[in-house]
């Protein structure tokens, strides 16, 4: 998320009842209802990961064991499992 001025993006008079409220903070403003993007969907994050894991599972399956797959992919044994657990 990046930042914008109030001042490129609205009327002077909104900016001054506004800062009768919130004079010099930083205001989170949430989007519209029905218009939030589900975690993944502006990127190719998700489906990175999910290839990601898929080899993961597909190593394991080849008998490579958590300990490698934990230098491999740099992640914890942890994470390692909690993966090949959602199988």
């Amino acid at each position: 998320m990046s930042y914008i001025k109030a001042e490129e993006i609205l009327p002077e008079e909104l900016i001054r009842k506004i800062q009768e409220y919130a004079d010099g903070v930083y205001i989170y403003i949430p989007r519209k209802p029905g218009t939030r993007h589900t975690w993944g969907q502006e990127t190719d994050y998700k489906d990175e990961l999910k290839a990601r894991n898929d080899r993961i599972r597909n190593d394991y399956a080849s008998g490579e064991g958590v300990t490698a797959l934990s230098r491999k992919y740099h992640l914890s044994e942890k994470s390692i499992r909690r993966i090949l657990q959602k199988s």
